[in-house]
């Protein structure tokens, strides 16, 4: 784990690694993280805040590897695997930049296992 990086006294901001954190609230397959925005009252003050991505904790089953991947993932990237045919499938068109450590040693293993098989 990283530890964060002193600008000024006081104020810190995270390190190389703390962007995949086990816990970030980012997406391990699209990479979509919160967004920032205003609240807006009646009386159109406007005040700070976050738009957290929608995540969710699934067991999506690969049928190359024939087991479960626990993964934390957007319910957009859930509606996306089961369009583009499961997980196995997603991996295979998914831009490694675009996925967390995780993702990237399954996509991989799966990679592997297909190459063996073929």
């Amino acid at each position: 784990m990283a530890v964060p990086v002193i600008i000024e006294w006081g104020q810190t901001r995270p390190g190389p690694d703390d962007e995949d954190s086990p816990m970030s609230r980012r997406c391990e397959l699209t990479g979509k993280g919160p967004m920032a925005g205003n609240n807006s009252s009646h009386a159109n003050n406007k005040t700070k805040r976050r738009f957290l991505p929608n995540l969710n904790d699934v067991t999506l089953q690969s049928e190359i590897l024939n087991r479960g991947i626990k993964l934390r993932i957007s319910a957009a990237a859930l509606r996306t695997v089961d369009h583009r045919g499961g997980l196995d499938a997603f991996m295979a068109k998914s831009k490694d930049s675009e996925l967390s450590a995780s993702a990237l040693k399954v996509k991989k293993e799966i990679a592997k296992a297909q190459a063996a098989s073929a």
